[in-house]
């Protein structure tokens, strides 16, 4: 960053901004948490490796259990003298099931949660994520079976699932404009942030019934989010669509500061003061009448103004938006990112020279080290570029990862799994969060943020349920191992060619209109 934009930024950003930032990021910082919260004890929580070490959450935790079992005449299915079981057993099939419930939870809050956040406002919306992964967090701690391990994953899954949605939208909403783009990296770094702080602790907790501490802190981490929430304010944005303008500046002003001068950012709200709408709504075609006459709107059936999901679905305004955005949501997962943060230890156990649970470590620092230095690129190279050299990069990478497996190059094999990561880190970590938010207008952009993540959730669900089963079966049919490394090269090459033909650059686009190449209508 230039020492000009560098002052820029400085004078544009206000310490209850980072605040705001720091408190709001703690929802998908859970995300990448839960996660990867079973990738390094897999083999211990599923029973493959048995350790003699018992931990003392477990007994401590055995009193609540065994107050809730007491007067029951049934035997305890657990191995320990505690109530709660060292580890369960669990086939490959069954554990692929587990880490896919918290994906299946995070397709129903994906899809819940916008219609909330665009009715109710943001905030509330953050407020029930911590709810949701504070229960879930529970429910996995004292889980003593497959099916409360997957019934608590699931729980979590929505808070994650509404957090994704609603967090890159709030951020949108309260950052500079001018930073926009680096301000919803964050996102994508809190995630990052949560997938080390897992991984680090599954390095040194994974023995015995100590896996536990790691699920257990995710009650601590949703009981600081939802506190910290009660600091944080409406989304200035939603304020003056749904219920003051004057409230909406007092908000904003004090988000950027007693001197910052919000008169341009305010503008547009001045041409409404019960329900401003983005200029994208300005233009359709199909209605020459006022701005918010019969055909009126596109939000007529929403009396704040808001599209539900099946009214953006059906419109032809918002269909070369959604198409862009959903695909780039779906190529952020099917490029094979979560391969590696889900199955890393697993996967490259028997194939690499060093500790596999130790190298996870290692990569997903690298992780968050490069996507917090790559966060300015969206704003200085573009999304589009961003994008197309990610995911050009991770299709390299895969390709290289997929040989060295095979031709047993175990040094080489450990390197192209940290540039893998670091090329994700590039754009398709943090663009598609971005996107959804900048191609369609504040009308739209709660049911379109839903329906991209409920996208994304369906393609992490197809990669954690049917990675390790087609894994399997590829090197049991062909011999050797790597050779479902081959598909994410092919699935990167289709992703490319998607992005580069229907995917539009949003830097330095002012509104929707000018991103889509639309005449803005002055009525």
């Amino acid at each position: 960053m230039s020492s000009s934009g560098l002052r820029q930024c400085v004078r544009d950003v206000s310490p209850y901004l980072l605040l705001l930032v720091a408190i709001s990021t703690l929802g998908p910082l859970q995300f990448g948490f839960h996660l990867a919260e079973l990738n390094a004890p897999q083999d211990v929580v599923s029973c493959r490796v048995h350790q003699s070490v018992s931990s003392r959450l477990s007994s401590a935790l055995s009193f609540i259990s065994s107050s809730s079992t007491s007067g029951d005449d049934q035997a305890p299915t657990t191995t320990s003298p505690s109530a709660l079981p060292d580890c369960i057993p669990m086939e490959d099939a069954q554990f692929a099931v587990v880490s896919s419930m918290f994906t299946l939870g995070g397709l129903l809050g994906a899809l819940g949660s916008g219609p909330i956040a665009s009715a109710k406002g943001r905030l509330l919306a953050m407020r029930l994520t911590s709810l949701f992964y504070m229960a879930g967090s529970v429910v996995e701690t004292l889980g003593a079976s497959v099916a409360m391990l997957a019934a608590g994953r699931a729980l979590a899954g929505v808070g994650a699932g509404a957090a994704t949605v609603i967090v890159p939208i709030y951020i949108s909403e309260v950052a500079p404009p001018r930073e926009r783009g680096t301000f919803g990296a964050m996102t994508q770094v809190s995630i990052n942030v949560g997938i080390l702080a897992t991984q680090t602790m599954g390095y040194f907790l994974s023995y015995g019934s100590a896996w536990r501490w790691i699920l257990a802190a995710g009650i601590i981490i949703g009981g600081v989010q939802g506190l910290g929430l009660l600091l944080v304010p409406e989304s200035p944005a939603w304020l003056a669509a749904n219920k003051s303008v004057v409230q909406a500046r007092r908000v904003l002003q004090r988000i950027r500061g007693r001197h910052y001068d919000i008169a341009e950012e305010t503008a547009a709200w001045d041409d409404s003061a019960v329900a401003p709408e983005e200029e994208g709504l300005l233009d359709e075609p199909a209605t020459p009448g006022l701005r918010r006459g019969s055909n009126a709107s596109k939000a007529s059936g929403k009396n704040n103004g808001h599209l539900g999901f099946l009214e953006v679905v059906r419109d032809p305004l918002y269909r070369s938006a959604l198409i862009a955005a959903v695909g780039v949501m779906c190529a952020q997962q099917l490029c094979g990112i979560n391969s590696i943060i889900m199955y890393s230890v697993s996967l490259l156990r028997d194939l690499l020279p060093i500790n596999s649970a130790l190298l996870t470590i290692m990569i997903s620092a690298i992780n968050l080290i490069t996507t917090v230095a790559c966060s300015p690129l969206p704003d200085k190279l573009g999304r589009k570029t961003c994008l197309l050299l990610s995911i050009f990069g991770q299709g390299a990478s895969a390709l290289a990862l997929a040989l060295s497996i095979l031709f047993e190059a175990k040094i080489l094999s450990a390197v192209t799994v940290l540039f893998f990561v670091a090329f994700f880190a590039v754009g398709l970590g943090p663009v598609p969060f971005i996107l959804a938010s900048e191609l369609v207008g504040q009308e739209a952009v709660g049911a379109t943020q839903s329906c991209c993540l409920g996208a994304n959730y369906i393609a992490t669900f197809l990669v954690a349920q049917f990675f390790p089963i087609i894994n399997v079966a590829l090197n049991e049919r062909f011999g050797g191992a790597g050779w479902v490394y081959f598909i994410f090269t092919a699935l990167a090459v289709l992703c490319g060619l998607f992005v580069l033909w229907r995917v539009p650059e949003t830097k330095g686009k002012k509104d929707v209109d000018e991103v889509w190449g639309r005449t803005r209508r002055l009525d």
